[in-house]
């Protein structure tokens, strides 16, 4: 029976992740800042919660790091944690960069250090291609981040390319493209999309806010995207991977669906606020998943549609 360590547990990803490697017997411990008083609303959610251990971990602490990883002795660990909003890191440019690269780099010297045969999985993004424009990108498109989010992933990822050169550790990052669940909080647009919808449905409000509709994403399923990130720590050699659907819908064609899927106009419903836009953003982003399908033998099965027709449902 192997164990895994999530760091970020509390998260979308790390609730499904979760739930996945229960599903393939393993023993999974999630870390939260202060397990003590989190309450892993997203593992209750999904009926877990009583079946995963939790243990306090500040990834940015190198002495903590190393007293869990001792502790727990995983055979895998995957990074899932850090600020996780492309927004807010606008406002929390340094919270963000050092949640992100220091915590990385703590779980990697902590792997060089003990000398163990730990796998590490770390959460890339697809934020770090910045502008994909008509060419969707895949492992050989060069960076340009857009935001101080992007930024941080793509010293984290370099990080783990940089460990896995130097020391021979079994380290990889999944580049992973937009992926959306019930699980999202409110401040992602998707689920801000998802809840007003519905909310102008019932009555309960008129309008909604919303900055620049004409971005185009590739969104996924969360389910189906830590499939893949299970899949990375399963072969033979330590390698990235960007998982994505393949297909990119901007986000008034989002808006459209989930309004339409409510039996709603969303063209009087809809205001554009320019106060929301980011100071830097990307126009179109979009990724080929080939090495993924060709290594992994993965390939996403849900399209934007579904994935906001699911949302709705599970409201």
């Amino acid at each position: 029976m192997k164990t895994a360590l999530i760091c970020g547990i509390s998260g979308q990803d790390g609730a499904y992740l979760a739930q996945l490697l229960l599903s393939h017997s393993y023993t999974v411990v999630g870390t939260s800042r202060d397990a003590q008083i989190s309450t892993f609303r997203n593992l209750v959610r999904l009926g877990i919660r009583d079946r995963v251990k939790t243990c306090s971990m500040a990834l940015n602490d190198f002495r903590s790091v190393l007293q869990v990883i001792n502790k727990v002795q995983p055979d895998e660990i995957y990074n899932l944690a850090g600020q996780t909003s492309v927004g807010l890191s606008f406002e929390l440019p340094v919270e963000t960069m050092e949640s992100i690269t220091l915590g990385t780099l703590n779980l990697l010297e902590a792997i060089r250090f003990i000398n163990a045969p730990i796998r590490l999985y770390n959460a890339g993004s697809s934020e770090c291609f910045g502008d994909t424009g008509t060419a969707p990108a895949d492992e050989t498109t060069p960076f340009r981040p857009r935001s101080p989010y992007a930024v941080a992933k793509a010293a984290a990822f370099w990080q783990v390319a940089n460990y896995r050169e130097a020391y021979n550790l079994f380290a990889c990052s999944g580049i992973l493209f937009n992926h959306e669940s019930p699980l999202r909080p409110k401040r992602f647009v998707t689920q801000k999309i998802v809840q007003a919808a519905a909310d102008i449905a019932a009555g309960r409000a008129e309008k909604l806010s919303l900055g620049d509709i004409s971005i185009r994403r590739d969104w996924g399923w969360s389910p189906e995207y830590v499939e893949a990130m299970y899949q990375m720590l399963q072969q033979e050699q330590p390698d990235d991977f960007v998982i994505a659907t393949g297909q990119t819908h901007s986000l008034q064609e989002f808006v459209a669906e989930v309004f339409d899927y409510l039996g709603l106009d969303w063209h009087d419903r809809v205001e554009v606020d320019r106060s929301l836009f980011r100071p830097t953003d990307i126009a179109v982003s979009c990724g080929n998943a080939a090495k993924a399908k060709q290594r992994l033998g993965w390939q996403a099965k849900y399209t934007m549609k579904d994935v906001a027709h699911l949302m709705v449902d599970a409201l």
